[in-house]
């Protein structure tokens, strides 16, 4: 008996690992990684538009700032447009098989997402907060319209 009291921690322990490492998302192994170039688009994206939101929901607003995040959130917007190709819905997408299905209501959302990336783009050239949130609400409901008919 107290040789199965030791041997369980050390079989948990050497078992959780791997248990973990197996709930990870796949590896993109299609050929050109499709899936995993978007998501790094994405990511840019998010890593540019992520901090107006904080600032807004914060009252800390900063011109400057924004008007600095909305040039790199328009330098990287076309990022993941062109990785949608179609032999890439599989496994890690998150992408619904809608934006194949679907493809000209899936560009549209694209073009409603890069009008309000300009649109918000010329709110902060104002520097008026009241035209930023607003142009800043704009193109999150274009994400999350899109995420919600789009994402899995």
């Amino acid at each position: 008996m107290p040789y199965r009291k030791r041997l369980a921690p050390l079989l948990i322990s050497l078992l959780l690992p791997l248990a973990l490492a197996a709930c990870g998302e796949p590896e993109d192994t299609g050929p050109g990684k499709p899936v995993a170039h978007r998501r790094d688009a994405f990511k840019a994206i998010l890593d540019a538009f992520e901090p107006m939101g904080i600032r807004l929901r914060a009252n800390q607003y900063d011109a400057d700032q924004f008007i600095a995040q909305a040039k790199q959130l328009n330098k990287v917007k076309e990022g993941p447009w062109a990785y949608f190709t179609p032999d890439s819905n599989y496994p890690p997408t998150h992408a619904t098989a809608k934006v194949w299905s679907e493809a000209e209501k899936f560009q549209a959302g694209q073009q409603k997402f890069l009008a309000a990336v300009s649109q918000l783009a010329t709110a902060t050239e104002t520097k008026d907060e009241a035209k930023v949130r607003a142009a800043y609400e704009a193109l999150h409901d274009t994400c999350r319209s899109c995420h919600k008919e789009f994402k899995k």
